[in-house]
């Protein structure tokens, strides 16, 4: 193995630069044609650092894990891309673990940071999984940001405008003439569900339209539980004429209903779903979304956690920069 005497000697510097320049230290007093010798020399000698001693002399692993309920979906990628390039700019790796495999009580998360192999968490919880159940997986002590969701315990948290994004959802079909318009959403404990709620109710309000209580469902955001929403609400009086569903794959449960109930959209039901992803495109008829800054929540959550680490105390985060996009498509037109 190359020891850092070796590139001091061959670049003509002190181990002092050579360990300082390897480790990106932004304080190494180092002309950049120094710099850039010593990095040369070290690829030369195909010099590869020892993670395992920095970590055991730092108290650091350099590695953070990235957990959520669904890692297969594209609004995922988004999340894991701005996560991974914020890391890779403080030197940090990031691990992905699947939210699911981690039921109430288990010592999983307790066990990652005590042993050394994570210094914090990026976590995504599922809607199921209740402020008390998440305090049970993590040590008091475990430097963790919460994404797209919060928590009374100040943990820190990077959440989307939810507001904002369903306000947008809703003032789309309020300028094509609807004046029932229903809500899809998630169940009532939820934050997230609770935030999108009160931007539909702050469009209504807005527009003098009169919020319905019989038009809301708060059952969940899988294609099944929105496929059952949505056949409750068009079996009800008065029927909507355009829905918000608070989650697109909610959407393509609530378009397959309708399309198995023999009613048209949107002709008789417009339909605008709240994340944006490729399904959305290849439904029929094409899902008319809003577009949420997810990669932005990811990279905002990574720079947030090693504040943590670093000393600085919990924040919570509203991304708002760039604001909600409506991106229109066929699953939505007049009253």
């Amino acid at each position: 193995m190359t020891k850092l005497s070796e590139i001091a000697t061959r670049a003509g510097v002190s181990v002092s630069v050579v360990s300082r320049v390897l480790n990106r230290d932004p304080t190494v007093r180092a002309r950049e044609e120094t710099r850039q010798r010593v990095l040369q020399v070290a690829k030369d000698l195909n010099y590869s650092a020892n993670y395992a001693g920095r970590a055991l002399r730092l108290a650091r692993s350099k590695a953070l894990a990235l957990i959520a309920p669904n890692v297969s979906s594209p609004l995922f990628a988004d999340l894991l891309a701005g996560a991974t390039k914020a890391a890779e700019e403080a030197d940090y790796t990031v691990l992905i673990g699947l939210a699911a495999t981690i039921t109430a009580g288990s010592d999983t998360l307790r066990r990652l940071v005590g042993e050394g192999r994570v210094d914090g968490f990026v976590l995504q919880r599922s809607d199921d999984l209740s402020d008390h159940a998440l305090e049970s997986l993590v040590a008091n002590d475990a430097r963790v940001v919460l994404v797209t969701s919060r928590t009374p315990r100040r943990r820190g948290s990077v959440v989307l405008d939810d507001v904002a994004g369903a306000k947008l959802a809703t003032e789309h079909l309020i300028s094509l003439g609807h004046k029932r318009i229903a809500l899809i959403g998630g169940v009532p404990h939820s934050d997230i569900a609770r935030r999108r709620e009160q931007g539909y109710a702050l469009a209504l309000h807005e527009a003098g339209l009169r919020r319905r209580e019989g038009l809301v469902r708060r059952l969940g955001y899988s294609p099944d539980e929105a496929a059952a929403a949505m056949e409750s609400l068009v079996a009800g009086e008065p029927r909507p004429t355009g829905v918000v569903v608070a989650n697109v794959n909610g959407a393509v449960g609530a378009l397959t209903a309708l399309r198995r109930l023999g009613l048209d959209v949107p002709g008789e039901v417009s339909i605008v779903a709240y994340h944006d992803e490729w399904v959305a495109e290849h439904t029929w008829p094409p899902l008319t979304t809003v577009k949420m800054p997810y990669y932005e929540v990811g990279f905002q959550a990574v720079r947030s956690l090693i504040d943590q680490l670093g000393g600085k105390p919990a924040q919570d985060i509203v991304v708002r920069e760039p604001a909600p996009q409506l991106i229109l498509r066929s699953s939505t037109g007049p009253a």
